[in-house]
């Protein structure tokens, strides 16, 4: 079994950050949220990670190797023409079973078991949504069999949403359907979608079923990248214990490296304060401090800091990138 990890686009929601790294890196709670998502499938026979990257691509190719010791390949998609054309790229590793995973997807509560009975040609996992427009949605018939899937519906009636997740019998068989896709140009605004191939393979008699998960958070925008950044704090990633300090304050859940500096503060509830970072004089709350980054003075509340950033007298929300300063 495989798992296939498409991450090529700009992150141009999460931008200032992803100006100097790509989206996959950025750190919630001391790790990346890439390793956050390997996490899941830890427990999972994956004989080999394919990770499909573009922007700063080479980034995620050194942490890979210098943080784990996995069968990986790295295919880089250097035209943004959609995640069908991604994936057709890696179509020589894409043999027998396997796992495709959009990198701004975490996941908990979801059932694995199961997936290899006979007869059945990929699973779809889904979780219910009020407004799927944003998203892709899956339509079924009476017996549970998926008929068809529709990238960013104009209707909310549908709220079956497509999380990112998908399980694949057969590697081959998506990668031909991806190239079909291209071969009769089938497009959705301007790309070629993932959900119009698993389109195209149920029309030619593919069997797939829907499975909801029981969580699925997103670290698309920064918004829900904090939200994202709440749950893992609260499922195994506060150390407040471990982290009390002399004249700082602490409301958990928190992490809070040890190479960390606070003095001073209050900090809390939902923070994360990285390696080498310096926070002082503060109130900080529902907030990410990267690496090396300088909080001074400030009042900070649904923010993120990037490495190496610098925020002096500033009592505000921010959003700031790398080797960024902020004073007032």
């Amino acid at each position: 079994m495989k798992l296939v990890i498409p991450m090529a686009g700009f992150g141009t929601r999460m931008r200032p950050h992803t100006w100097t790294r790509p989206k996959p890196l950025l750190p919630l709670a001391g790790k990346p949220m890439l390793a956050h998502i390997l996490e899941r499938f830890r427990e999972l026979p994956i004989e080999e990670y394919i990770f499909i990257t573009g922007w700063l691509g080479e980034q995620v190719e050194t942490y890979i190797h210098e943080t784990y010791d996995i069968p990986s390949h790295f295919v880089e998609q250097k035209e943004l023409l959609g995640q069908a054309h991604a994936l057709w790229l890696a179509r020589e590793q894409m043999t027998g079973p396997l796992f495709v995973l959009f990198v701004d997807t975490l996941f908990d509560d979801t059932d694995f078991s199961d997936l290899q009975r006979p007869g059945l040609d990929g699973v779809i996992f889904t979780k219910h949504e009020e407004d799927p427009r944003r998203f892709g949605v899956v339509e079924t018939d009476a017996e549970g069999r998926a008929t068809r899937l529709i990238e960013k519906p104009s209707s909310v009636e549908n709220k079956n949403v497509l999380m990112g997740l998908y399980y694949f019998a057969d590697g081959d068989w998506l990668a031909r359907a991806c190239e079909t896709l291209m071969e009769r140009r089938i497009q959705t605004k301007g790309e070629y979608y993932l959900a119009d191939a698993v389109t195209l393979m149920i029309e030619e008699g593919a069997n797939f079923r829907t499975r909801e998960v029981g969580v699925w958070q997103d670290t698309g925008k920064p918004e829900t990248t904090l939200l994202t950044h709440r749950y893992i704090l609260e499922h195994g990633y506060d150390n407040s214990m471990e982290a009390l300090r002399p004249t700082v304050t602490l409301i958990p859940p928190v992490y809070i490296h040890p190479r960390a500096i606070v003095e001073n503060a209050i900090i809390g509830p939902y923070v994360s304060i990285h390696a080498e970072a310096q926070v002082r004089d503060s109130i900080v709350r529902d907030s990410v401090i990267d690496e090396g980054a300088l909080v001074e003075a400030a009042l900070l509340e649904d923010s993120l800091v990037g490495r190496w950033a610098e925020v002096t007298g500033a009592f505000q929300q921010l959003n700031l990138g790398d080797s960024s300063t902020e004073a007032l």
